[in-house]
């Protein structure tokens, strides 16, 4: 049993940090904030859900996987709270999300000269 919880808790973390990875490269190669966010917002959860419950398996119950528990709460609150304020400040102070920015197709095709 106890092989079988350290197999599961390190698959967990390891699809943790392959999720921080994962987001970290959508951060780095994608077009705008809007799109960067997105990515790392969502990985970023994904990440430390799997993680900190990879290490909850490996403390087993006790006193410190109620608190990695609590932190688990506190940044599934505070991680899309810090989103949202992000992208709210982005859109006031005027950067608008552009269809054309994040489209492939309509990025590389000419604008026609209007008459």
């Amino acid at each position: 049993m106890e092989l079988t919880l350290d197999i599961l808790s390190w698959i967990l973390m390891t699809t943790g940090g392959l999720f921080v990875l994962i987001g970290g490269i959508g951060a780095l190669r994608l077009p705008n904030i809007y799109t960067r966010m997105h990515a790392a917002s969502l990985t970023d959860t994904m990440a430390s859900i799997l993680v900190l419950t990879g290490i909850m398996l490996q403390a087993g119950f006790s006193l410190a996987t109620i608190k990695l528990m609590a932190i688990l709460v506190f940044l599934l609150l505070t991680g899309p709270t810090a989103s949202y304020a992000i992208a709210n400040a982005a859109l006031l102070s005027g950067m608008r999300p552009d269809a054309a920015e994040t489209s492939p197709d309509k990025a590389k095709t000419p604008t026609e000269p209007s008459a």
